[in-house]
């Protein structure tokens, strides 16, 4: 009699709790994260009799989460690899937009600008075409100027957006840490805590969103993050504090990530991070974007710098010899070279354009002189960052970031690389001590018409002439236009890695075309990946409502047969009573 009603008592009770999971996995059907759940029910042991061993009816072993460790890693590394991916893409398609072409592209300027002094040649007394030679030359170096601030905006864009991934990650870290001392606590049951641990796995796939992270199980149910492959995030409860610092030289426009590890601070190297935003911006911030500037500027130095020589060997309308066309920053050197946190000498780097040479040859006209330019160092620019290894005080290596082409030099005092000049000219250098050298990194944002050119008359488009017999300069009794022709020229000098001066820009646009092409592709590719995995791991653990549906039919059916159970076993009470009652 009690056997019947007992049995009938549990199945109620397993089968209600089946009806609650069940009912759960439909609630939940659209939360993040979420792992459904299913009863495990287990047979009672049975009660030894004379006829054998009597049933005692069912129990509920436990609440199983259907949860695959493997899938969710992979869902979780595949997701960061597609959101650095994406990231980085949708940098680089803004980036392109600054390179665009057509009228209004930097490239038209520069046609224009040159173009512009045909019309001097044929005319070169006429105010008109001087006066639209010299706007054409403003509106170039307003054109190189307005690209570059657009670069800096993307620059501090991503920086803001760094600082932003940064503070959640720190945020995403503290509450992970929060669930691992939650769920240490709740497995002293002997039971799972599956809601805990379906929050805990969310919380570290929105961090691999941010940030690619490994993780190693801990004895007490925690889980150990570790960034960069072996840089602990979160050890337990203890979590370690991420930020944003400057490279090794300080370099302004690079970033780093670091971590802080008690009073230690540590530099997590880009190559090492893997997968999530955080890498992708870092790649777009200290590659794509220092290899665009570096475009940039490469052609505004060239151009500025080729223009302003060829410019120098004309005269203006009142006889006076041409000036620099052009200002490319404040006087002196482009740059000083940027030195290492670890430097212990006290030596000094800066770079300059090396300079170029002229040989002027008598024309048939004995009044006259033509001027050629026989080595330009502009036509060897390349556009990347340089850096200088000492070996000792004038010994060392200096390697062209770009492509990792090196070469030494030894007890000297000026070194030569890729038209640029290089001078040790101060202080005493130490073994190991390291310099960062960015010639470009500047040079178009610093374009400008020379301020001393304030007419179109100023404008140096006359040869210069041969000396007279006494040894003074003369001019010639009609101004000519030679130095126009000159300056035309220069459309078709080969320049930027053998395209000419007017193609330079093309080849900018195409190399960041083709990134962006490339960036593309790779995108859509780790997007597919991450979809088809998460896909995986849904099939696993998502909830299907079509088999819950069901499932509620089959526990309804077993709950309504355990109440009939229990009515049966009242009934035959019942009937007891009334007949021990006779």
């Amino acid at each position: 009699m009690s056997g019947i009603l007992n049995i009938g008592t549990r199945a109620l009770l397993a089968n209600q709790v089946a009806l609650q999971t069940a009912g759960n996995n439909i609630a939940n059907v659209n939360t993040p994260g979420y792992s459904r759940q299913s009863v495990v029910l287990q047979n009672v042991a049975g009660q030894s009799s004379g006829s054998g061993y009597v049933g005692n009816g069912v129990a509920v072993q436990t609440i199983q989460r259907n949860h695959s460790e493997f899938l969710t890693r992979q869902a979780a590394l595949s997701s960061s690899v597609s959101a650095a991916d994406s990231t980085r893409l949708t940098q680089l398609s803004q980036l392109e937009s600054i390179f665009q072409g057509g009228s209004t592209g930097i490239g038209a300027g520069v046609s224009n600008m040159l173009n512009s002094f045909s019309d001097v040649a044929m005319a070169p007394t006429d105010l008109s075409a001087r006066t639209v030679a010299k706007s054409s030359a403003e509106e170039m170096a307003a054109r190189f100027r307005t690209a570059a601030t657009s670069v800096s905006d993307l620059q501090q864009g991503g920086k803001s957006q760094l600082s932003e991934a940064v503070s959640a990650i720190n945020t995403l870290a503290g509450r992970i840490a929060a669930a691992n001392e939650q769920i240490a606590r709740a497995q002293g049951n002997g039971q799972p805590p599956n809601d805990l641990l379906d929050q805990r796995d969310q919380l570290i796939s929105q961090l691999n969103g941010y940030v690619q992270t490994t993780s190693i199980p801990a004895s007490d149910g925690s889980l150990g993050i570790f960034l960069a492959g072996s840089q602990p995030l979160v050890l337990g409860t203890t979590v370690s504090k991420v930020s944003l610092a400057a490279g090794p030289f300080g370099d302004p426009s690079t970033t780093k990530l670091s971590m802080q590890r008690g009073s230690a601070t540590v530099v997590l190297e880009e190559a090492t991070l893997g997968g999530g935003q955080v890498a992708g911006l870092l790649k777009f911030q200290n590659t794509d974007l220092v290899d665009a500037s570096n475009l940039l500027g490469r052609m505004a130095l060239a151009i500025g710098t080729v223009t302003n020589e060829q410019h120098k060997q004309g005269v203006d309308l009142s006889g006076k010899a041409g000036v620099d066309l052009f200002t490319l920053g404040a006087p002196g050197p482009l740059a000083t070279g940027l030195k290492a946190s670890s430097n212990t000498g006290n030596a000094s780097v800066t770079v300059s354009v090396q300079g170029s040479s002229f040989t002027t040859q008598p024309t048939a006209d004995d009044y006259k002189i033509s001027t050629t330019k026989t080595d330009s160092s502009t036509t060897q620019f390349k556009a990347s960052n340089y850096e200088i290894n000492f070996t000792g005080a004038n010994a060392g290596s200096i390697t062209r970031l770009s492509d990792g082409v090196s070469q030494t030099f030894s007890a000297t005092t000026t070194l030569q690389m890729d038209g640029l000049q290089f001078d040790f000219n101060a202080g005493t250098a130490a073994a190991g001590d390291r310099f960062l050298i960015t010639p470009f990194s500047n040079a178009a944002a610093n374009i400008n018409l020379n301020s001393a050119i304030k007419s179109p008359e100023q404008l140096a488009m006359a040869q210069k002439v041969l000396p007279d017999t006494s040894g003074t300069a003369a001019l010639h009794g009609t101004l000519d236009s030679g130095n126009a022709e000159a300056m035309l020229a220069l459309r078709d000098l080969i320049m930027f890695d053998g395209s000419s001066l007017t193609d330079g820009f093309s080849s900018a646009m195409s190399e960041i075309g083709a990134r962006v092409q490339n960036a593309t592709s790779t995108a859509a590719v780790s997007k597919s990946l991450a979809i088809s995995i998460e896909n995986d791991r849904t099939s696993v653990s998502g909830v299907n409502l079509d088999e819950e549906a069901a499932k509620l039919l089959q526990y309804q059916q077993s709950y309504q047969a355990s109440a009939k159970m229990l009515q049966i076993a009242q009934g035959i009470f019942d009937t007891l009573l009334q007949t021990v009652s006779r």
